[in-house]
């Protein structure tokens, strides 16, 4: 779909960017030219992701990072610069998520889910913002999140409003640092198949087939369909885009169906 070109000479640092959708855009980021930082909790998982990406010919680091720290967050987005020189697109994909019913929910459960999904958006954006604002491409930020924290999501409360917030926080900065040229931008993915947290919570419960028909397509999305919206808002192809939600779901937002 992109050339091989598309990202070059780009710097990216993605958060939770050892498996999943992070990882996914991480390794289609290197093939299109951009050099990435891949950062998450797990120092081992971090690393093989990066070494991966670096046997494929990308060129690939990794940090061990809790985006619940600002501290933290801050040596990785200094680390990169000091690394590659610079930094131009800032993908905050790190989340946590469970499911409870609100009642049920404890201030520690709800504490954790808005420190990792909101707050560490928020940290990451605020440390990355120096160097994105002197990027020779123009900054882009990505925020991943969910069109289940604009409807709500019974069960999940914390990540609704965490996502709900980080939609707003993006809306907020792309109109405070537009001017510094920085593009801030959402994606809300569907159910993706090829998952873990889609695994878990749908496929091993046997809600697979219901999940998929609340999708006006009646499928699961693939972790490529969210890279492949992640290359369009951090490249020139979305240069004129930003506070902009883009809904990558096969249309589950527009559709009921009774469980």
């Amino acid at each position: 779909m992109f050339t091989n070109e598309t990202l070059q000479g780009r710097v990216a640092l993605i958060t939770g960017g050892g498996t999943g959708i992070g990882l996914e855009i991480a390794t289609t980021y290197a093939r299109l030219g951009a050099s990435v930082m891949l950062v998450g909790r797990n120092e081992e998982r971090v690393q093989a992701a990066a070494a991966a990406i670096t046997q494929e010919g990308g060129k690939a680091q990794a940090m061990r990072a809790d985006v619940r720290n600002y501290d933290d967050v801050k040596a990785a987005v200094d680390a990169t610069v000091e690394k590659f020189g610079a930094l131009d697109i800032l993908v905050n994909n790190a989340a946590g998520n469970f499911v409870c019913p609100t009642a049920e929910l404890s201030p520690n459960g709800w504490r954790t889910v808005i420190d990792i999904d909101l707050n560490g958006t928020f940290y990451g954006c605020h440390a990355a913002y120096p160097h994105l604002k002197t990027s020779t491409f123009g900054g882009s930020i990505i925020s991943i999140i969910t069109m289940l924290g604009v409807t709500g999501w019974p069960g999940a409360a914390h990540a609704s409003a965490a996502k709900g917030g980080i939609l707003s926080l993006s809306r907020t900065l792309a109109v405070e640092w537009g001017g510094d040229g920085i593009r801030v931008n959402t994606i809300s993915p569907g159910p993706i198949g090829d998952t873990e947290g889609v695994q878990r919570m749908y496929i091993d419960a046997g809600k697979g087939d219901l999940e998929a028909r609340k999708t006006a397509l009646g499928r699961f999305g693939r972790k490529a369909d969210i890279a492949n919206a992640a290359v369009y808002l951090g490249s020139d192809l979305g240069s004129y885009v930003t506070g902009d939600n883009i809904i990558v779901d096969g249309g589950r937002w527009l559709k009921y169906v009774a469980g």
